[in-house]
């Protein structure tokens, strides 16, 4: 039954294009990418720096490709210069949003606690949030991956309800793996990713753990999508560096 369960969970793979590309190349990236990212197999995301938003929404006009943001505040208006609101998103046509990347909790001070806040926003103003987990290498190398993940987790979800979990994304990213073309082996991601299910079981049940989307991100490429995507609990990745080439209609076409 879980492999079956598995094939009713629509893929999703998500750009993220970190500090990126201005608005003009933005558009231009996306019209080359535009049909090589054609596909009626996955939900395609691409989530841009917050300049850059507008554009590229008006620059996938037409396709089934969806834009998202990389990151939004937990309030909704005020003095808080610099940062951007949920309904300024939702207002332009942003769907998704990245919250509690490895990148922002390390330069930006984020923490499971405002991850949380952050969700719950989401989730009220109707933006699906795309959570980011992981562990770095010495608690990978300590043996307590499983543990740090869950209370990542566990955190995250807080107060979120089983309808809301439902529609939410988990993107595990072993730190270690952003961006040093070291991959996490199949077999390593495979096993967080079902652990991963497992906590949600827990939290809510087995109907929730079944329906959420949990992505593997950190080096994700051509060569290794088919074999991650094909995992029982693996329903897509967050893709870095490998989105902002056109190799990433490969990563997206991989069953073709």
């Amino acid at each position: 039954m879980k492999g079956m369960v598995n094939n009713m969970r629509r893929k999703i793979i998500a750009g993220n294009w970190k500090m990126n590309k201005t608005p003009s190349e933005t558009v231009a990236l996306l019209n080359e990418l535009k049909p090589l990212v054609a596909t009626k197999d996955a939900d395609v995301v691409f989530c841009v720096p917050a300049v850059s938003l507008i554009p590229a929404i008006e620059a996938v006009k037409g396709t089934d490709i969806a834009i998202g943001a990389e990151n939004m505040y937990y309030e909704e208006s005020g003095a808080y210069t610099g940062e951007i609101a949920p309904n300024m998103l939702t207002d332009i046509g942003v769907k998704y949003v990245i919250i509690g990347h490895s990148e922002r909790r390390e330069y930006f001070a984020e923490t499971d606690e405002t991850v949380n806040k952050k969700v719950l926003k989401a989730f009220e103003h109707g933006i699906t949030p795309i959570i980011c987990c992981g562990e770095s290498l010495t608690q990978r190398e300590q043996g307590v991956t499983i543990d740090f993940i869950r209370q990542q987790i566990k955190i995250a979800f807080l107060s979120v309800t089983a309808e809301q979990a439902k529609k939410a994304v988990i993107a595990y990213e072993p730190i270690w793996a952003i961006g040093t073309g070291k991959v996490a082996t199949t077999d390593q991601a495979q096993e967080v990713c079902k652990a991963i299910r497992q906590c949600i079981a827990e939290l809510y049940d087995e109907a929730t753990a079944d329906a959420i989307r949990i992505q593997y991100g950190g080096s994700v490429s051509a060569s290794s999508a088919a074999e991650l995507f094909s995992q029982a609990d693996i329903d897509g990745g967050l893709v870095g560096g490998a989105s902002l080439k056109l190799d990433f209609g490969k990563i997206v076409n991989y069953n073709k």
